[in-house]
């Protein structure tokens, strides 16, 4: 008899708008996963959320899906499977800008986009927690879209950028950009940062997207 420990079972979902390059930025995790000890699958279709026993052999989804739109049965299979124990994980608008008109997925997600200033540019991520997904992280600079979001007051928050006075804000908005929830037995994971694959260049970012991932899964 064998030993070895079962498995432990990943699936990335990836689809939706391909601005955020579902394919491409996903890949980049997946040599990280295998190390990890997972085996990885990866779809292009939502109708895996309605397979309840793939789900329930699933300890990790990693979703990459920006807009699009759900079947209520989606959803459904979606919330039920994290809510018996299986792992939600993602970023930027592959999980928090996905399904807009389901308010049933933002609830699961603990937030929703809603817009950033337009194009690219410098700011400050900084680090208020010390939960395992940052701790030991300081303060760090990217170069990319900036998401003002509508969040869960469950949500636990691990890392904020500053928005500036300016446009229809009379003063200074500190934004969630990294949070965690429980949701049910399962646990879900969103960071805000991931436009673009080189975000992924800057060591924080890479870091604590990894962290997550592993947090959240069963």
């Amino acid at each position: 008899m064998s030993d070895a420990k079962p498995q432990r079972q990943a699936l990335v979902v990836r689809g939706g708008w391909e601005g955020h390059s579902p394919v491409g930025i996903t890949d980049l995790f997946l040599p990280f996963l295998k190390d990890a000890g997972y085996a990885v699958e990866t779809t292009d279709s939502l109708d895996v959320y309605t397979d309840e026993a793939r789900l329930a052999g699933t300890d990790l989804v990693v979703q990459c899906w920006t807009m699009g739109t759900i079947t209520p049965e989606q959803s459904r299979g979606l919330a039920a499977a994290v809510r018996a124990g299986t792992g939600l994980a993602g970023w930027h608008g592959g999980i928090v800008d996905a399904f807009r008109g389901d308010l049933d997925y933002q609830l699961l997600v603990g937030g929703q986009f809603l817009m950033h200033p337009e194009g690219f540019h410098d700011h400050t991520v900084h680090i208020g927690s010390g939960h395992p997904v940052v701790a030991g992280l300081d303060d760090f600079q990217v170069h990319t879209e900036q998401y003002w979001t509508a969040t869960d007051p469950l949500v636990e928050v691990h890392a904020t950028t500053v928005f500036p006075p300016g446009a229809d804000r009379d003063r200074e908005v500190v934004m969630p950009a990294v949070w965690t929830r429980r949701f049910g037995a399962g646990r879900v994971f969103v960071s805000t940062i991931g436009h673009k694959a080189d975000d992924f260049d800057v060591p924080e970012v890479r870091t604590l997207t990894e962290r997550g991932l592993l947090w959240a899964s069963r």
